[in-house]
């Protein structure tokens, strides 16, 4: 097992005792004003309870969905990127009282920033009448992901809201002002699901081999960078969704509906690389559906890439055959491996399932290997599809899922996870009081 850099400084070895500490958590699991999950909630308990139990105060902040247009730059506070079902969750769960701070909200220009308004409910969370107090979405506050003087001008604010500043929120690897700008002006500390998360990315950059990775995703060019980072990684490589559909169309120069030609073209690189080096494994039983609008029997089939002609056009390639998993090639690799590291549904959710089911169901028979799930879809499609096999494996050391996906995948293209700017935000201002 990896250990921490000790540049790194820790909640471990923050003064917490009657002191205010301001906690960046990644609680962003509310879709449509309800959580899906909360997995990524109950990660960070621990950390909270920590900082209660030592006798510190916390002010709780977290970002909720995309309030920020990002064309033109506006802010939009809707109801159902409210913070309020994170904070019943914690109160139900906890039995602590949690105070929401009120701002005025600007149209089009979100929350402009602090007030004294909330200096009141400090005094009370230093008087322990209330167990906390939950900032409103950070990005519905202008300066979070605002440039210059309105970002730095944020950051202030925060910093005078509170003594001591917490990182917990490894999934929210973007420098904003939360996770990186406050750091120049509190002293700041790693939470414990931080360095969990660092320890165990650490297994995927260095992992025990054979080591195999399964990478899908609904777009090929978002994926391109950590996809040859994590190649030059790997002795084997599974690829699913529009990703593998493209490079299917790049290997044996076919059609098939929904696959951008722009994206074939960039997957060539991909095609020849794997020429030389032969890591991709290969699904080959795929289902081909007339649709995308829903499963309709009559209108998807079966089909084998054992059998594509060259200029032939398909339908749209919606999952994978279950079969694929019982192929000798596929089973061999996934049941040799020494580290798995899933960040994939393999199926156009929720009408095309079972490609993902059969390959969490397949990976679970593999009862040596390290086995690392990352993505809130993904862990999202492990527990809808395999409730049981989910629940068995939470507390399961063989078993890892990451609260960020789109993290690992960022430190995986950097070699490491200090590179993250938050994390290095840590390293280079943090636990100076």
């Amino acid at each position: 097992m990896s250990t921490l850099d000790p540049r790194l400084p820790v909640i471990q070895n923050a003064p917490l005792e009657n002191r205010v500490v301001l906690v960046r958590f990644d609680h962003n699991v509310v879709k449509s004003g309800q959580i899906r999950d909360p997995y990524r909630i109950d990660m960070t308990l621990g950390t909270l309870y920590n900082i209660v139990e030592r006798g510190g105060r916390p002010i709780l902040m977290t970002h909720v969905g995309r309030p920020r247009d990002k064309k033109t730059g506006e802010i939009f506070c809707r109801d159902d990127e409210s913070v309020r079902p994170i904070v019943e969750y914690l109160e139900r769960k906890l039995h602590i009282n949690f105070h929401i701070p009120e701002f005025t909200v600007t149209p089009q220009q979100g929350i402009i920033g602090l007030d004294t308004s909330i200096n009141h409910a400090i005094r009370d969370l230093r008087k322990r009448k209330i167990g906390g107090i939950y900032l409103p979405n950070t990005r519905w506050f202008q300066g979070e992901e605002g440039t210059d003087t309105v970002r730095e001008h944020f950051a202030l604010q925060l910093a005078g809201l509170a003594d001591i500043f917490i990182n917990d929120a490894f999934g929210s690897w973007q420098p904003h002002v939360s996770t990186f700008n406050i750091t120049k002006y509190l002293p700041s500390f790693a939470g414990f699901l931080m360095q969990q998360e660092i320890v165990n990315v650490h297994s995927v950059i260095n992992p025990e081999r054979p080591f195999v990775a399964v990478i899908a995703g609904a777009k090929y060019d978002t994926k391109i960078k950590p996809l040859y980072a994590l190649y030059d990684k790997v002795d084997k490589l599974i690829l699913g969704g529009v990703i593998y559909n493209t490079y299917l169309c790049a290997k044996y120069d076919i059609k098939i509906a929904g696959v951008q030609e722009s994206d074939v073209k960039a997957a060539q690189d991909l095609v020849e690389k794997d020429r030389r080096n032969n890591k991709i494994i290969e699904l080959p039983y795929l289902i081909e559906s007339e649709t995308i609008e829903a499963k309709i029997e009559g209108k998807y089939r079966s089909i084998s890439t054992k059998k594509f002609e060259r200029g032939k056009r398909y339908q749209y390639v919606l999952d994978i055959d279950p079969q694929s998993f019982t192929d000798d090639r596929v089973y061999n690799t996934l049941s040799e491996a020494k580290t798995i590291f899933v960040n994939a549904v393999m199926g156009y959710t929720p009408q095309f399932a079972e490609g993902s089911a059969s390959l969490d169901r397949t990976i679970d028979l593999n009862r040596t290997a390290l086995k690392m799930y990352g993505g809130g879809d993904t862990l999202q499609e492990f527990k809808d599809l395999c409730p049981g096999l989910y629940l068995s494996v939470l507390d399961n050391t063989q078993y890892y899922f990451f609260t960020g996906g789109g993290t690992v995948l960022t430190a995986i293209e950097q070699g490491s996870p200090y590179g993250l700017q938050p994390v290095e935000a840590l390293i280079e201002n943090g636990g100076v009081l």
